[in-house]
């Protein structure tokens, strides 16, 4: 199959990239200004917060006061991470122009991390998705674990594509598609998708794939060629699993463009400001800049 002519890139950094960071909780500045200066490289889908308890993850307590803080730019749109109904209400009176819940593909994965079965975290979803649908709010889901799982190991495809579809008729309008600890190989990649696809129009899917065997550009080589048209990245690689033993986190956002720039597959995203905002936030959290491309382009190596 043709590569597609356009990707949109959805930026994880301010969320999934800061959410596991340890340490001091990040200040509140330097979030709002990683989110303003991303959207300023072009960067149109931008995952913001999260709305969750501060009490399990701190560097996310401060979410409607980053949101209430940025800069926002016509055309942007900023979501965040809403696990339940009292996150959605938060995320709506902070004025979020999108939610997103988070399920998985592996029982063991979800019971480890939300407590539950995939069947109650269905269920916890469902009201989300009508108070989202009744405030005009567009609902994203997310299915980790999909190329595997650090405690069941090799997931079933199957077992994804049930997953993605009931997400999909509860009225996610898209399901992004995440290999948590980054495991996954390009034929694996591809027949998931192949058979989550079955189900749900490509138009309707996206691929969130973790970098932890250096893999990430390959699988999403893969599910390009399958025609997937929206993909999840970090700048500078910011992010990681708390569950899986060495994952290094998100695919580098400064990576998956010079790809599709070499594809020209076009995204909107300038490659020369988003290395320097890999640079700026690789500062400012005092670590390594995690992009192999910011690394090559961008200022002296963390």
């Amino acid at each position: 199959m043709a590569f597609p002519k356009q990707v949109r890139l959805v930026e994880m950094s301010p969320r999934d990239g800061l959410q596991n960071e340890p340490g001091p909780v990040i200040a509140t500045t330097i979030k709002t200004g990683l989110i303003d200066r991303l959207a300023d490289c072009g960067l149109r889908h931008i995952e913001a917060a999260s709305f969750v308890s501060p009490k399990w993850v701190p560097q996310m307590g401060d979410a409607a006061e980053v949101m209430a803080a940025i800069g926002r730019k016509a055309g942007v749109r900023y979501s965040a991470l809403t696990p339940n109904l009292k996150g959605f209400e938060s995320a709506l009176a902070a004025g979020v122009d999108e939610v997103a819940v988070f399920g998985a593909a592996s029982e063991s994965f979800t019971r480890k991390n939300i407590n539950c079965t995939i069947a109650e975290s269905l269920e916890r979803f469902a009201p989300v998705v009508e108070e989202a649908r009744k405030h005009g709010i567009p609902v994203r889901g997310y299915v980790s674990t999909v190329l595997g799982c650090p405690y069941e190991g090799e997931i079933q495809p199957e077992q994804v594509a049930t997953v993605a579809k009931a997400l999909y008729d509860l009225g996610c309008y898209e399901i992004s598609l995440g290999d948590t600890i980054g495991v996954g190989t390009p034929l694996k990649a591809k027949r998931m998708l192949e058979a989550v696809s079955r189900d749900i129009p490509m138009a309707h899917l996206a691929a969130h794939f973790h970098d932890t065997y250096g893999q990430a550009l390959a699988n999403l080589y893969a599910v390009l060629e399958e025609g997937i048209a929206v993909i999840d990245a970090s700048v500078a690689g910011l992010g990681g699993c708390p569950y899986a033993k060495g994952a290094s986190g998100n695919v580098a956002t400064e990576d998956v463009l010079y790809l599709l720039n070499g594809l020209g597959i076009e995204t909107g995203v300038d490659l020369e400001k988003l290395v320097a905002t890999g640079d700026w936030i690789s500062g400012q959290l005092n670590r390594r800049n995690g992009s192999k491309v910011g690394q090559a382009l961008g200022g002296p190596c963390q």
